[in-house]
C-alpha cells in the first residue's frame, strides 16, 4: 500500500467481490474512515491522490474518487488547492478515542458514576412486570390464550380478501381520531345487547389493544402521586400501567364477592381510581356482588372518583348467561369500561376499545392520539365486517361450548396426574382456571421447571402485592389446548413439576403416580 508524502500510512485494503459485497467504493471508503478514527491516520495527515490510490488498489480512479467525495462530504477530509486531500484537523483524539469505529473503543465502556440514566418513571416501567414471560418453545397453559387452532381462518380471508378489492382510499391511510366508525357502531351495538353497557356509537373509542387503554386510563385520570385501588391478586397489565404513570397503588384484597369496598375505604378513602375486574375476578375468578358493586359507585360518587372496568373475557361464561355491566348500573357517568378483541379473536390483532363518559369524548380522543398515534384501519374494516355480518356472535357461541369442553377435560386430567400436587378449581367462565399448590411448595419453582418442559403457566402468588395474603398456586390456561390432547399435556405438567413436590415431601397418590409415568411429547 502506498505511503503519502506526509508519513501516514493507509494499510492494506482486502476488497471484497460477489453479489452480497458493499460497491468498492464503499469499502474503500470505510477503510480510510476506520484509519482517520482508528488513528493510523492522523490529523492534518496527506492522503495519496486519487490516481495514486487507485493502481495500489487496482480499481477505477471514479471509484476513489467516489470514496473521497463521501468523506469530504462527511467532513473527514479536506481539500487544499494545489496541494491534495487532507485529514481534517477538526478530528481531535477525544472524538477518536471515543467513535465506534475505534477498536480501542470497542470494548463497553464502565458505567459512569452520577452519569445519565433512566428517569424514575422509565426505571419504573424497566422494571415492571405485565406478563411472565414463558419463553418461545413454552406453549401450552398460557393463560388467556384462545383457541387459535378453531378460529375460522378461511373465513376471515375471505373478509380480509374483499377488504382489499374495494379499494377504499381509508384502507391503508391514518383512521378517524377514535376509530372506523362502523366498528364503533358495531361495538356499541354488542356492548348493549351482550353486556347491558349504556353507550352510544360516539362513546365508543378504539385503541391498540386493551393495554393501551389501561395506560390511556392511568395518564388521563389521575396525576403522579394519586393513589388508586387495585385488586390483589390483580392483573399485572394494570399494575404496570398505574406504576408507569406514577400512581400510589393501594392493594385492596379480594374474597368471594370481589373487591372489598369496605377495606379499600379503610385503606385510602380518598383515592383518585379504582381498577376492577367485576365479570370475572382476574386471576381468582369470582363474580362481584351487586351490593359490593353498588358500594363502590357509591364510593366514587361521594369521593369524586373513577372507576375503571376492565371486561376482558366475561363473553365466556359457563354458567348461565353473561353478567351485565358495572357501567350499565351507572349509566356511564363515573366508569371507564375497557374491552378487547385479544380473547374472542386473536391477541395478534392488537385491537381493543373503550367507553367513556358522554362529556369525556372529545378530550379522551385527543388524549388519545398524543399517547397512541393514529390508528390503522383495514384491521378495524375486517373486525366491523365480521359483526355486522353475524360471525362474532356465532364465533363467540362456538368457543364458550368449546372451552367448556376443553376445561371439563383439563379438570378430569387434572383429578388423574396432579392428585396430591395441584388442586385444580373449575371456573365459571373466562380461558383459565387456578390450581392450588401442596403446602411447602413455591409456585415460582413449578413455574421455571414448568418452562423448562415447553409449557407455560403463570404462578398465581406474583398476583400479590400484600406480602401478608400471599398465596401459591398456577393459573393455567385451557381454551389453547385440543380436549384430545389435553391428557398428555397434563400428564407431562406432573412429570415436569414433580420433583419440586418429592423435595418437600409431598407424594402423589400411587393411582396418579402410576398414571404418570414417562411422557414423549407428541
Amino acid at each position: 500500500m502506498g505511503k503519502a508524502p506526509s508519513g501516514a500510512v493507509i494499510g492494506p485494503v482486502n476488497l471484497q467481490d460477489g453479489p452480497e459485497a458493499p460497491p468498492l467504493y464503499r469499502q474503500v471508503y470505510l477503510h480510510i474512515r476506520r484509519a482517520i478514527l482508528g488513528g493510523q491516520l492522523p490529523a492534518k495527515a496527506r492522503l495519496p491522490s486519487t490516481r495514486v490510490l487507485a493502481q495500489e488498489l487496482g480499481v477505477s480512479r471514479n471509484t476513489v474518487a467516489a470514496a473521497f467525495d463521501q468523506l469530504y462530504a462527511e467532513g473527514f477530509i479536506e481539500g487544499r488547492v494545489g496541494s491534495g486531500s487532507y485529514v481534517t484537523d477538526t478530528i481531535c483524539e477525544t472524538l477518536v478515542e471515543a467513535c465506534c469505529d475505534n477498536p480501542k473503543a470497542s470494548a463497553p465502556p464502565e458505567p459512569e458514576e452520577g452519569g445519565p440514566g433512566l428517569s424514575r418513571r422509565g426505571q419504573v416501567l424497566s422494571t415492571a412486570r405485565i406478563v411472565t414471560d414463558p419463553g418461545r418453545a413454552a406453549t401450552y397453559f398460557r393463560p388467556g390464550t384462545p383457541a387459535l387452532d378453531a378460529f375460522p381462518h378461511a373465513l376471515w380471508q375471505r373478509l380480509t380478501s374483499k377488504r382489499l378489492r374495494l379499494r377504499e382510499t381509508a384502507i391503508g391511510n391514518y383512521g378517524p381520531s377514535a376509530g372506523y366508525e362502523p366498528l364503533r357502531r358495531a361495538v356499541a351495538s354488542y356492548l348493549a345487547t351482550a353486556r347491558g353497557v349504556v353507550c352510544s356509537p360516539e362513546q365508543v373509542i378504539i385503541t391498540n389493544g386493551a393495554q393501551a387503554a389501561l395506560d390511556l386510563c392511568a395518564r388521563i385520570l389521575a396525576d403522579p402521586g394519586d393513589k388508586a385501588w387495585i385488586e390483589d391478586p390483580g392483573y399485572l397489565g394494570a399494575r404496570g400501567a398505574f406504576r408507569g404513570a406514577g400512581l400510589d397503588l393501594v392493594p385492596v384484597p379480594v374474597d368471594g364477592e370481589g373487591l372489598d369496598v369496605a377495606a379499600g375505604e379503610d385503606l385510602a378513602p380518598h383515592a383518585r381510581l379504582a381498577y376492577i375486574t367485576p365479570s370475572r375476578q382476574y386471576p381468582t375468578g369470582p363474580v362481584m356482588s351487586v351490593a359490593r358493586r353498588l358500594a363502590l359507585l357509591d364510593w366514587a360518587r361521594r369521593n369524586d372518583a373513577w372507576i375503571i372496568e376492565d371486561d376482558y373475557d366475561s363473553e365466556y361464561r359457563y354458567c348461565g348467561r353473561p353478567l351485565t355491566a358495572l357501567q350499565g348500573l351507572d349509566g356511564g357517568r363515573r366508569v371507564f369500561y375497557v374491552g378487547t378483541f385479544s380473547k374472542v379473536l386473536f391477541p395478534d390483532l392488537r385491537l381493543g376499545y373503550m367507553v367513556v363518559p358522554e362529556q369525556f369524548v372529545q378530550d379522551v380522543t385527543r388524549a388519545r392520539i398524543v399517547a397512541n398515534g393514529l390508528l390503522q384501519v383495514f384491521h378495524q374494516s375486517v373486525v366491523s365486517d365480521f359483526m355486522e355480518e353475524g360471525h362474532f356472535t356465532a364465533h363467540i357461541r362456538r368457543m364458550r361450548a368449546l372451552y367448556a369442553e376443553r376445561q371439563t377435560a383439563m379438570l378430569e386430567a387434572g383429578q388423574e396426574h396432579l392428585a396430591g400436587m395441584l388442586d385444580l378449581q373449575p371456573a365459571s367462565g373466562g380461558l383459565q382456571l387456578i390450581a392450588r399448590t401442596a403446602e411447602g411448595v413455591a409456585d415460582v419453582d413449578l413455574v421455571e421447571r414448568a418452562r423448562a418442559a415447553g409449557i407455560a403457566v403463570t404462578p398465581l402468588s406474583q398476583m400479590y402485592l400484600g406480602d401478608d395474603r400471599r398465596q401459591q398456586g398456577l393459573i393455567l390456561g385451557f381454551a389453547s389446548v385440543d380436549a384430545r390432547s389435553m391428557g398428555l399435556r397434563i400428564k407431562q405438567l406432573a412429570n415436569a413439576i414433580e420433583p419440586a413436590f418429592l423435595r418437600a415431601g409431598v407424594k402423589r397418590p400411587a393411582t396418579a403416580a402410576a398414571a404418570s409415568g414417562p411422557v414423549h411429547a407428541a
